[in-house]
């Protein structure tokens, strides 16, 4: 199974191929994809995404992850949560939203089973 395209991104929108659905904040996958809703995890902008904001993706089975810090970079990681996937095995990139789904789409069309979760505004 392999990690689906995201087909466009801009300021509070994001569509991903195959799916219908249009996402502020998303988690990808190999074989799927859902919003990413903070409210879930009790996640803002600092201190940032949990390792239980990641936990899904990395049931999956992915490889590597990719994360969307937002369009101006508001969004924080702290170490822990690069730890936490480290840990798990996975490679992790955390760039700008754009540069990350470039990167994420790049590795998919690679063959690579990448997972992301993206910030599309701030």
């Amino acid at each position: 199974m392999s990690s689906p395209e995201i087909a466009s991104l801009s300021w509070g929108q994001m569509k991903v191929k195959g799916c219908s659905t249009t996402y502020k904040d998303c988690k990808v996958w190999p074989g799927g994809s859902r919003t990413w809703d903070w409210r879930e995890t009790g996640t803002n902008h600092s201190p940032g995404v949990q390792p239980a904001d990641l936990e899904e993706v990395v049931r999956k089975g992915v490889k590597t992850v990719v994360i969307g810090r937002g369009m101006s970079e508001a969004l924080q990681v702290p170490a822990s949560t690069v730890e936490y996937l480290k840990k798990n095995g996975v490679d992790v990139l955390v760039l700008q939203t754009e540069k990350a789904v470039a990167e994420y789409n790049a590795l998919a069309a690679q063959g690579v089973r990448v997972g992301g979760i993206f910030h599309s505004t701030c």
